[in-house]
């Protein structure tokens, strides 16, 4: 069985605070949340993340410029990619195995109701 891709996406956007979009494959488009300050290389880091509408499968190999007047104008690099395995997915929590270049390990998708955002974080060994 073939294991779904995720590719994370650097964005130095224009007038917007830098991040990562953390993208995975999923019924044949990428599920998105943008990452503010990065997605965690470390253990014990949480990021907040904000869902980010789904886009075509051939966006994640998109290097370049986002010119102005389009939805997140700026320079956008591929910081990493690879396979994922789905632990478990629901609305509410969505936990995952990365198998990338520079990522590895298992993540976690959390909504926290109280913050009304997402929040991402690589889990302990």
């Amino acid at each position: 069985m073939k294991l779904p891709t995720f590719v994370i996406q650097e964005h130095e956007g224009l007038g917007s605070v830098w991040h990562h979009d953390l993208r995975l494959e999923r019924d044949g488009v990428w599920k998105s949340w943008a990452v503010s300050g990065g997605v965690p290389e470390e253990s014990g880091i949480q990021r907040v993340t904000h869902p980010s509408p789904d886009s075509a499968l051939s966006y994640g190999t998109f290097e370049g410029k986002i010119p102005n007047g389009y939805g997140g104008p700026g320079q956008v690099r591929i910081w990493d990619r690879g396979t994922y395995e789905t632990k478990s997915w629901s609305d509410t929590e969505i936990e995952v195995t990365f198998h990338g270049t520079r990522l590895s390990g298992d993540y976690i998708l959390r909504w926290i109701e109280r913050m009304n955002n997402w929040i991402l974080w690589k889990r302990r060994c």
